[in-house]
């Protein structure tokens, strides 16, 4: 669920408590779309407050996970810490039943006198926007210039560009559910037709609910979230103005229940109150906080979606590179199917010697005896009518040395197609596996020494990428590394492991080369399990019921002499 107007309310409000006081230490823009400022706070010491644009899912939460910077930040981020570097955050405020988190910061201008400054972020989908206005509310720069040219996507002819007045996005034409006495809500909900669903009139007249809220309330009130208003009579109407008028005394009251909710135990939705609709079906988890819940909803989407933004020329180049390659191969594994049938060309070649005396110069074929066929039955064998009878039978002999040339190299070549097409998958693999750029940029520098792209311009070589393979501990206090790339599995198989630790590989499968550091000793049964289980699940076959892995130490690992890396 994207963050609803009620959901922001509950972390604006755990932001602000957070966050009154707190001086900014650093400013960072890690992504297109998303600003992260280091902050001291009086109440949690030093924290990371993430403001994210992005139009999938705009947020605002504290951060705890890392990310990576680009080497040249951003002008946007240059100008934030032209302006914002060294204030303080006043106040986290929303707009009353908006997606909006408003920032008010105090901070020095050029001059040393201390002005006000507001940060705003719009988590609105796909018009999210995050802006910095000064103490008139003129827009200093946004994140996503609007202009009257695209204005139908932002919202009534709103324009967002440096030295306008900010106004806030157009307000929905429904009613606010917390200005409403219960006399009126009655009156609204006697007035709705029979034939109506109850999360449809919730979700029409009022907003700052979502679609997973409305079915809810319906659900509490009725014991299923699809029945029409004439199937829960005027006691079911009454019950869900109930279950309504709960919700809206603990958002006032601040109370909620930060809830992630796992389908097959993958994060499918959130929400700030428990979800009791789906039953059994989904398991809820309870947070203490929403930045940490946010934390791990975000952590793999947004991963995945910041790989394939930076690395979506890579990805398209190693994809058109493997596509090639698999239609070579296909057209040479039918090349070879068409090379089978060579002997019949030397038979014919064998039955037209043996009647030259039957033939002559332009005959269009040869009706005789086969007397290859057990049977000897008769057989035509077409002639080129401009040749000879000795240069008839020449040609078949001709082609059939040309097929059996063909099948050798044609084999020679498919084997080298097949290692080359395993290899663009192990890299399509491997660009899944990255965590930024700098993993990208190791395998642009791979692709381009192996010939798949073109080196950095310039007289000075290229700075080599130096990211670091992922490292983790078995239950037995053993290290286990797993190489995001083929540089990097080279580099833990053939230079830094031991003769004696434990290497692990998916058979057959593309995955990451894993090594267990034995320190000498030998490996426990659980140590060998765990880093097989690491194997498995960073390769293709994670979602596999059942991956073989294969491990042996690492001195009976070799790589073969001109191989790719990796192989």
């Amino acid at each position: 669920m994207p963050l609803d107007a009620l959901c922001l309310a509950g972390v604006v409000h755990e932001l602000d408590s957070a966050l009154a006081g707190a001086k900014i230490d650093k400013i960072y823009q890690p992504g297109r779309d998303e600003v992260i400022l280091g902050l001291r706070s009086p109440a949690q010491g030093n924290v990371k407050l993430l403001l994210s644009a992005n139009q999938s899912h705009p947020r605002a939460q504290l951060t705890a996970l890392p990310r990576e910077n680009p080497d040249a930040p951003p002008m946007f981020c240059m100008l934030l810490r032209k302006h914002l570097a060294g204030g303080r955050i006043l106040a986290v405020t929303q707009p009353h039943l908006e997606r909006l988190v408003d920032i008010k910061l105090e901070a020095l201008n050029e001059l040393g006198d201390r002005v006000e400054l507001r940060l705003v972020l719009e988590a609105i989908g796909r018009r999210a926007n995050l802006l910095l206005l000064d103490s008139e509310d003129r827009i200093i720069d946004c994140i996503r210039r609007v202009d009257s040219g695209l204005d139908s996507g932002n919202g009534q002819g709103r324009i967002l560009q440096p030295g306008m007045f900010y106004r806030l996005p157009p307000a929905q034409q429904k009613k606010d559910p917390f200005g409403l006495t219960r006399e009126e809500l009655e009156g609204l909900i006697s007035a709705t037709g029979a034939d109506l669903k109850g999360s449809s009139w919730l979700l029409d007249n009022f907003g700052g609910l979502s679609p997973l809220i409305c079915r809810e309330l319906c659900f509490r009130a009725w014991g299923d979230d699809s029945l029409t208003f004439s199937e829960v009579g005027d006691s079911g109407r009454s019950a869900l103005l109930d279950q309504l008028e709960q919700l809206l005394t603990s958002v006032n009251e601040n109370h909620f229940t930060p809830v992630m909710l796992l389908r097959d135990n993958h994060p499918f939705d959130f929400s700030f109150v428990p979800i009791q609709q789906y039953r059994d079906a989904v398991k809820d988890i309870s947070f203490p906080a929403f930045s940490p819940l946010l934390d791990q909803f975000y952590e793999q989407k947004e991963q995945q979606e910041r790989v394939k933004q930076k690395g979506q020329d890579l990805i398209r180049s190693v994809t058109n590179a493997r596509d090639r390659t698999a239609r070579k191969i296909a057209h040479q594994e039918q090349e070879l199917a068409a090379t089978q049938n060579r002997e019949q060309l030397r038979q014919f070649g064998d039955i037209l010697t043996s009647n030259l005396h039957c033939m002559e110069r332009g005959m269009n074929c040869l009706h005789t005896v086969d007397f290859y066929d057990p049977d000897q039955r008769e057989i035509d064998i077409r002639l080129d009518p401009l040749l000879t009878p000795q240069q008839n039978a020449a040609k078949y002999y001709k082609e059939y040395n040309k097929a059996k040339t063909a099948e050798k190299m044609l084999t020679i070549q498919l084997a080298k197609g097949r290692t080359e097409l395993d290899y663009l998958n192990s890299v399509l693999e491997n660009i899944s596996l990255s965590e930024g750029e700098r993993d990208l940029k190791e395998i642009r520098q791979e692709l381009a020494g192996c010939g798949y792209l073109r080196g950095a311009k310039g007289k000075g070589q290229e700075k080599r990428a130096n990211s670091k393979p992922m490292e983790f501990r078995s239950s037995a206090g053993l290290r286990i590394s797993v190489g995001k790339n083929n540089t990097q599995n080279d580099l833990l198989t053939c230079k830094q492991a031991f003769k004696s630790d434990i290497w692990f590989h998916t058979q057959k499968i593309h995955g990451s080369h894993v090594i267990l550091w034995t320190e000498g000793k030998s490996p426990d049964a659980q140590s060998l399990n765990e880093a097989a289980s690491l194997a498995a699940w960073y390769s293709q076959g994670r979602d596999g019921g059942k991956v073989p892995v294969d491990y042996t130490p690492v001195k009976y690992v070799k790589k073969p002499a001109g191989a790719r890396p990796g192989m």
